[in-house]
């Protein structure tokens, strides 16, 4: 990578975290405070950067507009699949994908490996948020107003014996996940049936995705899903950088 373009790069990282002043910057780069200058006007006569009146630099807003056509040429399931479908011939177990959609969590892509007994889940279908790992991933990780909208009014049926039926119960599932990276389903939807998932980010940093892995507790129970949390979690870094996440 070229030092200008590099230093591009850096300039815009540190734009979008607040606006800047051109010494803020070059103190940033460790460059002189008229290169700083230079790269900050040639970003505003692009439009990714404009000043503002307090003489601070700030992101412009052609940024915006770029930012949300890049969106809309990332596909979820073109993305994620080939991921998913190693992560599947790996383990040999069932792997979904869910993501927020309109408003409500959806199931965006699932693998089968062949010889695997077929689950309910459906690509499309919604999500059971409080009885799904899946569903308690992204809510646990999801920024916290975004989470507020999707739980207002929230029913807490049961399913099983196991299943939690109120958002005091549920709230204390959202904090055990945090507190230790992933969300698991203890057969909560079906008696039968159990997984773990965990949080994929996108371009931002934002959960608004998770990725599990699933089984038939005959097949595989919590404590042996859980040992395959290092693989797990490999594949959904891989598919967070794939969706642009760098940290």
């Amino acid at each position: 990578m070229s030092r200008t373009v590099e230093r591009t790069i850096q300039v815009m990282e540190m734009l979008s975290e607040c606006p800047r002043h051109p010494t803020s910057v070059a103190d940033r780069l460790g460059v002189h405070r008229t290169t700083a200058l230079r790269l900050l006007q040639d970003l505003c006569r692009g439009g990714l950067a404009r000043k503002r009146e307090d003489g601070a630099f700030a992101v412009g807003y052609r940024l915006a507009g770029l930012a949300q056509a890049a969106l809309e040429q990332f596909d979820l399931r073109a993305v994620a699949h080939p991921f998913l479908g190693e992560l599947a011939r790996k383990l040999r177990l069932t792997v979904h994908i869910a993501t927020v959609e309109n408003g409500r969590v959806i199931y965006a892509d699932k693998i089968e490996p062949p010889g695997t007994v077929r689950l309910y889940s459906q690509i499309g279908k919604p999500v059971v948020l409080h009885s799904s790992g899946v569903g308690k991933a992204i809510v646990a990780f999801m920024p916290e107003r975004e989470r507020a909208a999707l739980l207002d009014g929230y029913v807490y049926d049961r399913f099983t014996d196991t299943t939690v039926t109120s958002a005091g119960a549920f709230a204390a599932r959202l904090e055990e996940a945090r507190g230790r990276g992933w969300a698991e389903d203890d057969g909560e939807y079906e008696s039968f049936v159990n997984c773990v998932a965990v949080p994929v980010r996108d371009g931002t940093g934002t959960v608004r995705t998770a990725l599990s892995v699933t089984a038939l507790k005959a097949q595989s129970d919590l404590p042996a899903l859980r040992q395959q949390m290092p693989a797990i979690r490999h594949t959904a870094q891989a598919i967070s950088r794939a969706l642009g996440w760098t940290q």
